[in-house]
């Protein structure tokens, strides 16, 4: 199945998108002292939206297929949310305990083995598959390694990590929809 709307048009807004995300922390800081962001976290957060703009330009061009573009963008969008969540303010603990460096991990994991299959449709439902197991596997270990001592951390560790699993798995049926059309 095409896409309605002319790819043209989807790229302007995404990259519009883009560039009003990176504004958006600027302008804060010319209101209020509560956002204070320093160039590295400017410089991050740009080389974060196009690095995910660049994925999601490269799947464009893969394919016409909207199940396969609509996998890139739940895929992108959910490691790009993981991504700048376990930097912000911690998806374990706060952003300073180590275990948050395994979430880019699982992206770079995920990654390989699409790369591995060269991005086609069916190699990427099974990198989904792998980025789910490996949240699976993050969780399991800072629950076995105390980080999930209180209720409150217990339930935080198992829904975030359940919700980024969630979105890979929903990919995963995107990229298995558009394996199965060819696309």
């Amino acid at each position: 199945m095409d896409l309605p709307v002319k790819p043209r048009n989807l790229r302007a807004a995404g990259w519009g998108l883009a560039a009003l995300l990176l504004a958006a922390p600027w302008l804060a800081m010319r209101v209020t002292d509560e956002v204070v962001w320093s160039p590295w976290d400017f410089a991050l957060f740009a080389a974060m939206l196009g690095g995910a703009g660049l994925m999601l330009e490269l799947a464009a061009m893969r394919t016409r297929d909207l199940a396969y573009r609509a996998g890139a963008v739940l895929a992108v969008g959910a490691a790009f949310l993981m991504i700048w969540a376990s930097l912000a303010v911690g998806i374990v603990g706060n952003e300073g305990d180590p275990i948050n460096l395994a979430y880019p991990g699982v992206v770079a994991l995920a990654l390989a083995t699409a790369a591995a299959w060269r991005f086609r449709a069916e190699g990427l439902a099974k990198a989904m598959l792998v980025a789910a197991a490996a949240l699976a596997a993050i969780a399991v270990f800072a629950l076995s390694t105390g980080r999930g001592g209180s209720p409150g951390a217990l339930v935080e560790i198992l829904a975030a990590n359940g919700v980024f699993a969630a979105l890979f798995a929903a990919a995963f049926l995107l990229f298995r929809l558009a394996a199965r059309r060819g696309g």
